[in-house]
Parts: structure tokens; C-alpha cells; sequence
């Protein structure tokens, strides 16, 4: 699947619990589910077990990935699903590229706009220390 790099292959009879893949990525059991709910993860289950794959961490990572930096479920899951096992999946890498290229240029906007709003509140702290008569700047953390 795209974005899996080799260092982190998994043997393809790998298999997880649910507890399990939420320890390993720092999630809740109900983000798990709620994953599933949404078609981005497919458990098999055996009686009340959910027994996900090595195919559903690889599908977890790219999601957490995707929503780290900023795309949407259902973007996740366009992209998810043009994924083919045996095919080239040069539809799926024009999808990731054109999403990606336009979220970089979102992110980009947004940093600009971060950082002239702390320019500005850091302005704004100066100016209200100096009218207070304090010359060191306390530590904001």
C-alpha cells in the first residue's frame, strides 16, 4: 500500500487485536471502531474478537497519517480504495499526489497566517510590558 515503507513490513500472517493496534498507535479502542465503521478498516471476527490483518495496520497508519496532516475521512477513504494489490496503483498515486500537493499549499497559507498573528501578539505583549515598566519578557508557555 502507498506510503509503506520496508523497514516496517509485517510478516502477511501477522495478525492483531484490537488492543493491541491501539496500544502500538496511541489510539482509543472506539476510534478503532469508528474506523471500521466508516469502511477504512475491515476486521475479520472471530465470535466478539475483532482480528485485524496486516493489511488493516498498513490502512491505520496511512489513516492517522492522512489525519495528521489534514485530509478528511472520506479523502482517506477515495484513496484507500484505489489501492490495487496487483495492479501499478498509478490512480491511486495521481489521487495521493493531487491531494497532497493541495493540502501542502492549505498548510503553507495556514502557516503564513500563524505567523503573522503571533508577530502581531508578540506586538501586542511588547507593547503592554513596556507601558507596565517590565523589560524582561516573562517565560509563555
Amino acid at each position: 500500500m502507498l506510503f509503506m515503507d520496508e523497514q516496517h513490513e509485517i510478516p502477511e500472517d501477522k495478525t492483531f487485536r484490537i488492543g493491541d493496534l491501539a496500544s502500538e498507535f496511541g489510539v482509543s479502542l472506539r476510534t478503532l471502531r469508528f474506523y471500521e465503521d466508516k469502511g477504512l478498516l475491515n476486521p475479520r471476527r472471530a465470535g466478539n474478537t475483532r482480528i485485524y490483518t496486516r493489511s488493516d495496520h498498513k490502512r491505520l497508519r496511512l489513516v492517522l497519517f492522512g489525519r495528521k496532516v489534514g485530509f478528511t475521512l472520506r479523502e482517506l477513504k477515495h484513496l484507500i480504495d484505489l489501492y490495487e494489490p496487483e495492479g501499478s496503483n498509478i490512480r491511486q498515486m495521481r489521487a495521493v499526489l493531487d491531494k497532497s500537493t493541495r493540502q501542502l499549499a492549505r498548510l503553507e497559507q495556514q502557516r503564513t497566517a500563524l505567523d503573522e498573528s503571533i508577530a502581531e501578539l508578540r506586538e501586542v505583549v511588547d507593547y503592554i510590558l513596556g507601558r507596565m515598566g517590565i523589560t524582561a519578557q516573562p517565560a509563555i508557555s
